[in-house]
C-alpha cells in the first residue's frame, strides 16, 4: 500500500510534468493526498483529468464570482481549486455561488474541504443531483461517496454554512451546572490536602 507521502510526492510531480507551475504543483500533491486519506479516488481521477487535458481545452477560472460559466468545455478543477482557496475571504460572504461545467468535481472537491478549514465553516457542495457536506476538513458526508464521482459536473451550487450549536441553552445550562460539581469537589480535595501537609510538617 502507498502512503500518503508517496501520494502526494507522486501527484506533485506529475502535475508539474503535464505544464503547472511548482507552486499549483504542490497544491495538487496536498488534495489528491487528502482525497486518498478520505477514501476517495484522487489518483484515478487525476490520471483520467491529464489524460482528457491532452485533447481538451480546459478553462481556468482565477477571479471567482457568485455566477461562473465557462466559455470553453468546462473549468480546469485544479486551477478553480487553487483560485477558491486564494479568494477564500471574499467569496465566503456570498450567499451562494454557482458554477456550470467543472471537470472532474472530486478534485475541486478537495479544495473545497480545505477550504473550508481555512473560513472555519461547513461547505454545502451540491452538484447536480448529488450533494456533499463539507466539515473543516476533518469529514465528508454525502450520498454519492460509495459510488463513482461523474468526469464533468453541469450545475454546481456551493454555499458556506454558519456554525451553530446542536443544543439549546437550556441543555448547555443544565450540564454546564452539573459540571461546576467538580469544582467543589476540587476545592474541598485541595484543602485537606493542604491541611495533612500542614500536620505533616509541623511533625
Amino acid at each position: 500500500m502507498r502512503s500518503l507521502s508517496e501520494i502526494e510526492t507522486a501527484a506533485k510531480r506529475a502535475s508539474r510534468a503535464v505544464g503547472f507551475s511548482w507552486g499549483n504543483s504542490e497544491e495538487v500533491g496536498k488534495s489528491i493526498r487528502l482525497l486518498e486519506m478520505f477514501g476517495l479516488q484522487g489518483i484515478k481521477n487525476l490520471n483520467h483529468y491529464y489524460k482528457e487535458k491532452e485533447t481538451k481545452n480546459f478553462e481556468d477560472l482565477n477571479l471567482i464570482s457568485e455566477k461562473n460559466e465557462p466559455s470553453s468545455e468546462a473549468f480546469c478543477p485544479i486551477i478553480l481549486g487553487i483560485s477558491f482557496l486564494d479568494q477564500i475571504k471574499l467569496i465566503e460572504n456570498f450567499d451562494s455561488i454557482h458554477f456550470k461545467k467543472i471537470a472532474h468535481p472530486v478534485i475541486f472537491l478537495s479544495f473545497l474541504s480545505r477550504a473550508s478549514e481555512i473560513s472555519g465553516k461547513k461547505i454545502h457542495f451540491k452538484f447536480d443531483q448529488n450533494e456533499i457536506l463539507l466539515n473543516l476538513n476533518v469529514n465528508i458526508s454525502s450520498n454519492i461517496l460509495n459510488q463513482e464521482f461523474p468526469k464533468f459536473a453541469n450545475e454546481i451550487e456551493i454555499k458556506f454554512v454558519n456554525n451553530q450549536d446542536n443544543f439549546t441553552d437550556s441543555e448547555w445550562n443544565n450540564l454546564y451546572k452539573l459540571a461546576e460539581n467538580t469544582f467543589v469537589e476540587e476545592s474541598d480535595s485541595l484543602k485537606q490536602g493542604a491541611a495533612g501537609a500542614g500536620l505533616t510538617d509541623n511533625d
